[in-house]
């Protein structure tokens, strides 16, 4: 039969939704994905403001062949509810979830789009950033047939693990060492590791709600 197209993600380039010019700028960016940025780049009083001009330019398109995610507040803070409600509602490729730590994370999130009847085609990433997390990866990438995942982690340091693949098929952690100059992995294949010290290379995994 047809083989799946292979999306690559060689450079994934943040970008802060409070500011417009680097919104507008992040259309001719060469990277093959734009994470448009709710969090950690966002000042607390401009987060309603980030996440309308984040809806506006999702809704604008102009991002050519370019994988567009939306990276929405942790569920600790008080305003991933509106963050995940908007970006189901724009309709971005995937929605980035940041510090998940737990199953109940992941349902938490899976509720929300289904509460809001976003679409099924949107892909949700988790990203692994606590040690909570690390320690029951396994448990995270086998939660059911709703989960789809893979991750890279940056190269092992104070705070940081060594790297984990992830396969919702086969659930398992198999260490995998990054090196410098490697990219985070693809949805689906083997870790190639990422670029040691950048800060665009952070841990992460993807799951896929249906």
């Amino acid at each position: 039969g047809n083989q799946p197209m292979i999306r690559p993600r060689r450079s994934l380039l943040f970008m802060p939704g409070s500011n417009a010019r680097a919104l507008e700028k992040a259309r001719n960016l060469p990277a093959d994905g734009i994470i448009l940025d709710l969090e950690d780049s966002v000042a607390p009083d401009a987060k309603a403001m980030a996440r309308d001009q984040i809806a506006q330019a999702v809704a604008a398109g102009g991002f050519g062949k370019r994988e567009v995610l939306i990276r929405v507040n942790a569920l600790d803070s008080p305003w991933w509810i509106d963050d995940v409600a908007m970006a189901g509602a724009a309709r971005p490729d995937g929605i980035l979830v940041p510090k998940v730590s737990s199953v109940k994370d992941l349902t938490a999130i899976a509720d929300r789009l289904s509460d809001i009847n976003a679409d099924i085609s949107i892909r949700v990433w988790a990203m692994i950033e606590t040690a909570h997390a690390v320690l029951h990866a396994e448990e995270l990438a086998g939660v059911g047939h709703r989960v789809d995942m893979s991750g890279a982690w940056p190269a092992p340091g104070p705070g940081r693990p060594a790297s984990l693949d992830l396969n919702s098929a086969a659930p398992s952690t198999t260490a995998s060492p990054c090196r410098p100059g490697r990219r985070p992995a693809a949805r689906g294949f083997a870790p190639r590791g990422c670029s040691a010290g950048s800060r665009r290379c952070r841990p992460r995994s993807s799951w896929h709600a249906t």
